[in-house]
């Protein structure tokens, strides 16, 4: 069972300093992958040993998530990879704003908590405001990648993503939903919905433009 933490408590909307990206990686000009709601961290903690050319961070609202994930990367000596606890919609816009430009080349939101009702999607983990820091954070032609197995996530997702004018779907990305993950590692929630539970996933693409 997923646990849900409203992120519209008092808790978690104070707002935390996260630390730059140069105290946390020795090598921090590498390229930054963003996993934003990284859960127990194991999609993460699979990609960093694959790919030591790029930098690693995932950010989550659950702090014992976020603490067992840690964990774990220190008892792998992930040099290249970090986990903070932090509301995305909170803390992360001035960290994003702060980025070196050309830094952040892939964002991935994948399968968040998925708040159903009409009047929940502002406990939703995409809102306009963290999306426009993530368009401006993202060097030109990066990647933004979504999957859910909830319609009445991914489609608002994609919708807003879209309506921004900030990203454009790849020419051949498939239409309305790709198929397959282009990432070659999946999530806990990925394995669990498609492996045991033969559910589909929803995913799409976008590519950052130049902001004007």
């Amino acid at each position: 069972m997923r646990q849900h933490v409203n992120p519209l408590s008092s808790l978690h909307q104070q707002p935390r300093q996260l630390p730059p990206t140069r105290q946390l990686f020795a090598d921090y000009q590498r390229p930054l992958h963003l996993d934003i709601g990284s859960a127990r961290g194991r999609f993460l903690l699979a990609m960093a040993p694959r790919h030591p050319e790029w930098n690693f961070l995932g950010v989550e609202i659950r702090r014992g998530l976020v603490d067992a994930a840690e964990q774990d990367r220190r008892r792998l000596d992930l040099a290249n990879l970090r986990f903070l606890f932090c509301n995305a919609n909170v803390s992360l816009e001035d960290w994003l704003a702060d980025l070196p430009a050309g830094r952040l080349q892939r964002v991935t939101i994948q399968f968040p908590d998925p708040w159903f009702k009409r009047k929940h999607q502002k406990r939703r983990v995409l809102q306009p405001p963290l999306l426009a820091a993530i368009a401006a954070a993202l060097a030109p032609g990066a990647e933004l990648f979504l999957q859910s197995d909830v319609a009445e996530v991914i489609e608002p997702m994609v919708a807003l993503t879209e309506a921004s004018g900030a990203f454009e779907r790849p020419a051949d990305d498939p239409r309305p939903w790709r198929p397959t993950n282009p990432l070659p590692v999946s999530t806990e929630r990925e394995l669990q919905v498609i492996g045991r539970e033969g559910r589909p996933a929803s995913r799409a693409n976008g590519d950052g433009r130049i902001m004007g």
